[in-house]
């Protein structure tokens, strides 16, 4: 074949390659316009059902405004990749919102009113240097003037991020104030502390809370949940009557979200006691047979010593601080980073904490959110109590090698734990005494046997099980006291409170949680837009450590050759002469010539790394510019024409 003939066949072979590729190129944009696949790992750009529910939810539309600095984030690649991550996110809301959810993209260039509406919103500028700075925030607003604000999207809670629009969205949907049912055991709000014949003032964590939420106290020994309550937060429930018992469970069982605190051992109640019996006795709490039935199993006896985690405490014996098993300054090893409520904290401190675990034969599901380490192990309650020295409990310590539960989520299908309907009420007879079976007055045995049927209850029947349970199970009370988590300071006649550990964000991102709909409960962490390069990595450790090898061959001929040269220079019969023998001459060349050959093996290792690297780029440019758009173009193509055969047989 002559070269000109060549040339043609190349020429033409281009021209058609470009003919095909222009043919691709307009059959996708006319054949798959609307068409969207989510070809990602962890199916990024894909909207959850969760969502999807929370967005038709949307009675009257949401305004979302996006705002970006575009001209002043022009040199910071980052924060542009994650900025297109966010706004192709928000875009695929709007289409799902279909048409409920309006998307509006700002660039707040400064100066401008733009920037003043960013102001306005409560948005925060991100500071770059002297004078410049950019902002990188949403706002949205609702039809009745409500508004929802996230000041500044952190690129390390990239994998929530479409939890909290969904969040953001769900809260404009549902304006109404979130109600939180509260039973405390402990005095946690305002009161008047008679020993000290002053008022006290409340928790702060359930001052935080009251900000966020309606915090509605529950009477004692209550009967029933009033339906607007949307979380019930149960605080170290102890003694309580079987009717309160059975109200909770049918709670949960009717899909209520509950936030309970048991502890094995409440320091913060037995310092709170004014009886001496009561402060040595301690203060202990279950929610028995709630938990047992549930298929969960608690430490109610026993507290969780850790010698990993515990923290020093000065005592009045000396001044000298000492490590307390009992008091445990959880770190981000301990916390679970995949959960939407401990994600980004960095540490919580708990206090004679129990734990949790799953009983045998459940098959309920329990997600760890905090931990202990495996440096641990249960000690009895009763150990803790006149507790003096702190060093003793370090005696006879010996862990057992496995971590403690200490908070877990509880989700799934639940079995009520009243299998039989409402608990029997027992009638008192005349002289106030409990009665066996009778009334006491000559009646009928009537109001015994309806009070034990589940079709005497009046808010409707017995609810026994539920598919969608979702409780938060914490194993510790004084995990909101104060003194574990926050330090107030006098200042000017204003108490300023510094919080040295995330306790208080633990509490209000639970009932945050919570809070939400079934739909945006469900919503998990996603996988996040910046993927590395494993394969390329993978690479590079093969050439570093055939470079570590050769480099440490080279050392040990090194090596060789001054122990050599050693040998023969003690080995001379002139050791006052200056000059090398021949010997040593022809070691240090020996070594030079194997010196550079190993260098020459160092330069092929990196080369070899730099052409596999080359390689593999090849491979994927074909892969994604060639054979991708090829093969969607073969399946476009198919499919037009099984529409056409499948048309021409009806016709």
């Amino acid at each position: 074949m002559s070269a000109n003939r060549q040339r043609n066949l190349g020429t033409l072979s281009l021209v058609l390659l470009a003919l095909v590729f222009v043919a691709a190129v307009t059959a996708n944009n006319s054949l798959l316009t609307g068409l969207r696949i989510d070809l990602t790992e962890d199916n990024l750009y894909t909207v959850s059902p969760g969502t999807r529910n929370v967005l038709a939810s949307i009675v009257e539309p949401i305004n979302v405004y996006l705002f970006f600095s575009d001209s002043e984030s022009a040199d910071i690649a980052p924060l542009r990749n994650y900025a297109n991550r966010v706004r192709e996110m928000l875009e695929e809301l709007e289409s799902a919102g279909g048409g409920n959810l309006v998307l509006h993209v700002i660039d707040p260039v400064p100066f401008s009113e733009d920037e003043d509406r960013a102001a306005r919103f409560g948005l925060q500028p991100i500071t770059l240097g002297i004078g410049q700075s950019l902002y990188f925030g949403l706002a949205a607003t609702n039809s009745v003037g409500d508004q929802e604000v996230i000041e500044i999207f952190n690129p390390e809670r990239e994998r929530f991020l479409e939890y909290e629009l969904a969040r953001l969205i769900y809260s404009l949907a549902r304006p109404d104030r979130v109600v939180v049912g509260v039973h405390a055991g402990v005095s946690m709000t305002a009161g008047f502390d008679p020993q000290t014949q002053r008022v006290t003032e409340p928790w702060i964590a359930y001052s935080q809370a009251g900000q966020l939420f309606e915090m509605r106290s529950l009477p004692p020994g209550f009967t029933e949940i009033e339906e607007d309550v949307d979380v019930l937060c149960l605080v170290h429930p102890r003694s309580l009557e079987d009717e309160t018992l059975y109200a909770i469970d049918q709670f949960v069982m009717g899909g209520g979200r509950a936030l309970i605190f048991l502890d094995p051992f409440a320091e913060v109640d037995m310092a709170a006691a004014m009886d001496p019996a009561a402060m040595a006795a301690g203060s202990a709490s279950n929610l028995e047979p709630l938990l047992s039935g549930w298929g969960v199993e608690f430490s109610a006896g026993e507290v969780v010593a850790d010698n990993q985690y515990a923290l020093s405490v000065t005592t009045g014996l000396s001044m000298r601080p000492v490590r307390h098993l009992g008091l445990l300054g959880l770190d981000a090893t301990a916390i679970d980073p995949e959960d939407v409520i401990t994600d980004g904290l960095y540490n919580i401190n708990v206090g004679t904490a129990g734990h949790f675990s799953v009983a045998e034969d459940s098959t309920v599901t329990l997600q760890p959110l905090l931990t202990s380490s495996i440096d641990a192990e249960t000690l009895p309650a009763i150990q803790m109590q006149m507790l003096t020295d702190p060093e003793a409990l370090l005696d006879d310590f010996v862990p057992s090698g496995e971590p403690y539960i200490i908070a877990a989520r509880l989700t799934g299908a639940l079995d009520s734990a009243y299998p039989d309907g409402p608990p029997a009420e027992e009638l008192p007879d005349a002289e106030g005494d409990l009665a066996d079976g009778a009334d006491g007055g000559g009646g009928d045995d009537s109001a015994v046997a309806n009070s034990e049927s589940p079709d005497a209850l009046p808010d409707g029947e017995h609810l026994a099980s539920t598919d969608s349970a979702n409780v938060i199970l914490v194993g510790d009370v004084d995990i909101l006291s104060d003194r574990l988590w926050v330090q107030q300071q006098n200042f000017l006649g204003q108490t300023l409170a510094t919080a040295f550990a995330n306790n208080g964000d633990f509490l209000v991102n639970a009932l945050d949680n919570l809070s939400g709909s079934a739909d945006l409960i469900g919503i998990r962490a996603r996988g996040t837009y910046s993927r590395p390069f494993t394969r390329v990595q993978a690479l590079r450790r093969q050439a570093d450590a055939q470079f570590r090898q050769t480099e440490q061959q080279l050392q040990a001929e090194l090596t060789e050759t001054e122990n050599r040269l050693s040998e023969l220079q003690d080995a001379r019969t002139d050791q006052g002469s200056l000059l090398m023998s021949d010997e040593q001459q022809a070691e240090i060349q020996r070594f030079l010539d194997e010196q550079v050959r190993i260098r020459q093996e160092l330069r092929a290792v990196q080369r070899n790394l730099d052409r596999s690297i080359e390689q593999l780029g090849t491979v994927l440019q074909f892969i994604n510019i060639g054979l991708v758009p090829l093969l969607l173009t073969a399946v476009a193509l198919s499919a037009v024409v099984v529409r056409r055969r499948r048309t021409e047989k009806k016709s």
